[in-house]
């Protein structure tokens, strides 16, 4: 079982203890560092947070929130193993050739670690502050996923639709990882609402599973199944990621996450149990150590 932890982006005070964080986690076997995205915090909102009973997020707009790509490239910096990823990324909000630039470039700069992690979002206020209409951002996801993909392939692209029109050109460097024989950076699709089972099935290398629990998990599986079947797909032929806090579950229920074939536990920084950098020590000895 692959661990990882998340956000190493949020409520970070300096520079230092970001990159301490990123070597202390991996040299005690922490397989991946993960993001999570807001470029603003509105003071106040009407947008309901998906996945809180009170439809707020957990920061403040004081919040430290360093731009995921730009905290990555810092891990990267300072880190030769550790897997980096978003988790995850408002698609639909951003420039997709912007970002299909910046994660082929981490990707090339960290030696092949980039898993781009990607969702529609939920905060209308933010798209608005972008300049980006919120409506239909499910189809312009869908539509930036594919072109993405042939900007890291390394043919000219061309990619005329509703949202872009790309025509006659080559971006480098590509991603050093690969997929079905091409360049590519893994799209780790998040969600569990709406048409996020669709587009895993036909876009994704994974799922990030943003749920608090394995009993919440396990009634989604059969549905992510059934949209793999009809996609075509294998449900087995990409990562599952899901979010998992050890001390409310016990260690021993990483076993019930496997059998259900999960292939990554997220642990939240905060579940750590102290300040994060001091707790990795006892984190490794008594979760790392028993089920990465």
């Amino acid at each position: 079982m692959k661990i990882g932890l998340v956000p190493v982006n949020v409520g970070v005070s300096n520079v230092e203890g970001l990159v301490n964080l990123a070597k202390k986690a991996e040299a005690v076997g922490v397989e991946s560092l993960w993001t999570f995205e807001h470029v603003i915090v509105p003071v106040e909102y009407q947008s309901k947070y998906p996945y809180s009973p009170d439809g707020k997020m957990g920061t403040t707009p004081e919040t430290n929130f360093v731009d995921p790509l730009i905290a990555l490239t810092t891990i990267a910096a300072h880190t030769s193993s550790v897997r980096l990823g978003t988790g995850v990324n408002i698609l639909p909000q951003t420039n997709p050739l912007y970002l299909a630039k910046q994660a082929a470039s981490i990707d090339f700069a960290s030696n092949g670690r980039m898993m781009l992690g990607v969702g529609i979002g939920w905060l209308k206020e933010e798209f608005e502050a972008n300049g980006v209409p919120f409506e239909r951002r499910g189809a312009r996801f869908d539509d930036y996923v594919e072109a993405m993909k042939k900007v890291w392939s390394g043919d000219v692209v061309e990619h005329d639709s509703e949202f872009l029109q790309w025509s006659g050109f080559k971006s480098h460097p590509l991603p050093v990882q690969q997929s079905g024989g091409s360049p590519a950076v893994p799209v780790v699709i998040g969600g569990t609402k709406g048409k996020a089972f669709e587009r895993i099935a036909k876009h994704g290398d994974g799922w990030f599973a943003p749920v608090a629990n394995v009993n919440q998990l396990e009634p989604l599986l059969a549905p992510f199944a059934d949209a793999c079947g009809k996609g075509g797909r294998d449900p087995e032929s990409g990562e599952v990621s899901t979010m998992w806090i050890p001390a409310a579950e016990g260690v021993d229920s990483a076993k019930r996450y496997a059998d259900l074939g999960v292939s990554r536990l997220i642990v939240p920084l905060p579940a750590l149990g102290g300040p994060p950098l001091e707790a990795l020590d006892r984190f490794a000895d008594e979760v790392v150590a028993k089920v990465g």
